[in-house]
């Protein structure tokens, strides 16, 4: 069996990755560690769930540098939020226990201060995204002339959401040649044009199918009438377990997580309308348990690394077939059978005609039968303790105890004041102290 430092691991990282857990390399960390430890450039094609996260973080982790104030020594570009969290919450701990070396996520969503006061104090990994990461730089608050090594993560994301033309700007901002990782699960047009012009004589690697396998998964394809789709919806997770449900919009994420929460369906909602917080807490209910149902957007397809998912649901149908694939591509993994449900409306059937053949699968439109689906058992975790139904920490009710003397005068002073401005129903009262009533004068003769 091959261990880590066989790789060229030094052994004080080895006993931090041995105290996660973590013992054995995946195959991907087998071919990338070693090449990356000698300062090469890598250009590997390798599937989302593949280890690829510490096949570039621990060889980032060994040789990156201190860093001084606005000066971070090494960088990985993510496409997304979600993403550069978990490659953060994977690498943070094992950086700090190695060396001391300290990690920052940056990206959109979050607020500028937190970053920009860590960057002036210094860390050595930053995980970004491309447009938080510019932004930053026009600010004045780093710079990437001290860059040694840089990451480039699921390079065909970038280029598919429109962050070429922002890459190559940060590319060019680094220092003259860093030593340039990237990790894509395709080798398209896009990429292949950026490691031509920017990496050195790279060291390439394959590791897995060339697409995400459409054969391992068991396609439907169901005609449905709109009013129907929620409670078949229902059924299905039921049935599968722990699942994943596309929608097209935020309004319908935001739509379909009410309906099934009416049917006390256990779910997490996720779509670029949330803040980072409302983000992770979502993620973080889905991948520990808490939830049976991630309802997401199409800005979730990728980036999600969690294990166990049983059954895909595109409720609204995909824009093509390569959105279709990084959908159904969270189930079905690391050899396991999954189930991908597509609701088809009768106006949709070309849609779905055109991904099919995009695709490379052929499957007739059939009638919803959930009961037919096969049944998984899901345990759910409870919630943790302080938390309601939602994930949400519960409110605690306000103490009496301890108010300052200031806030009773407040108080003192509004109750008088209110009982000034009452209306007086005793009118003798109110003429007290005004002397005597004045007579009117007699209009009799």
């Amino acid at each position: 069996m091959v261990r880590f430092s066989d790789l060229g691991i030094k052994p004080s990282l080895v006993e931090s990755l041995s105290n996660e857990g973590i013992i054995e390399p995946f195959e991907v960390q087998i071919e990338a560690i070693p090449s990356a430890l000698e300062g090469r450039d890598i250009c590997c094609r390798a599937p989302t769930g593949s280890g690829k996260t510490l096949a570039f973080g621990l060889p980032l982790i060994s040789m990156a540098k201190p860093a001084a104030s606005k000066r971070p020594t090494a960088l990985i570009l993510t496409p997304t939020r979600e993403l550069a969290e978990q490659i953060r919450n994977v690498l943070d701990p094992l950086a700090w226990s190695y060396s001391k070396l300290k990690v920052l996520s940056i990206y959109g969503g979050s607020p500028y201060g937190r970053q920009i006061r860590a960057l002036e104090k210094g860390v050595e990994i930053i995980v970004a995204c491309p447009g938080r990461l510019l932004d930053l730089i026009e600010r004045g608050a780093l710079a990437l002339d001290e860059i040694d090594i840089l990451v480039l993560d699921e390079a065909d994301r970038m280029a598919d959401m429109g962050f070429m033309e922002p890459v190559c700007k940060i590319i060019n901002k680094c220092a003259s040649n860093p030593q340039m990782i990237l990790f894509s699960a395709t080798l398209d047009r896009d990429v292949s044009r950026l490691v031509r012009t920017y990496q050195n004589d790279p060291v390439k690697i394959e590791v897995g199918p060339e697409e995400v396998s459409m054969e391992t998964m068991d396609h439907k394809f169901w005609n449905i009438k709109p009013h129907k789709k929620t409670e078949i919806a229902v059924k299905s997770v039921r049935r599968s377990g722990r699942s994943i449900i596309f929608c097209r919009t935020r309004a319908g994420v935001d739509r379909l997580s009410e309906e099934m929460k009416l049917e006390s369906v256990p779910i997490s909602s996720l779509h670029g309308g949330l803040n980072q917080k409302q983000r992770d807490r979502a993620m973080n209910k889905f991948s520990s348990g808490r939830s049976m149902v991630l309802i997401a957007t199409d800005v979730a397809a990728r980036g999600i690394d969690v294990d166990g998912i049983n059954c895909v649901i595109h409720y609204d149908p995909p824009d093509d077939g390569k959105v279709y694939k990084h959908r159904s591509g969270r189930t079905a993994r690391a050899g396991n059978s999954g189930t991908v449900i597509s609701f088809v409306r009768k106006n949709e059937q070309r849609t779905y005609n055109r991904i099919q053949r995009e695709v490379g699968i052929r499957k007739r439109f059939t009638d919803p039968n959930p009961e037919g689906l096969k049944k998984n058992k899901f345990d759910l975790v409870p919630s943790r303790e302080g938390e309601n139904g939602r994930g949400q920490k519960a409110r605690k009710p306000r103490s009496r105890r301890g108010r300052s003397r200031n806030s009773r005068r407040v108080r003192d002073r509004k109750s008088s004041d209110t009982e000034k401005n009452k209306p007086h129903r005793n009118k003798k009262k109110r003429r007290r102290g005004r002397g005597p009533k004045k007579r009117k004068a007699d209009a009799r003769p």
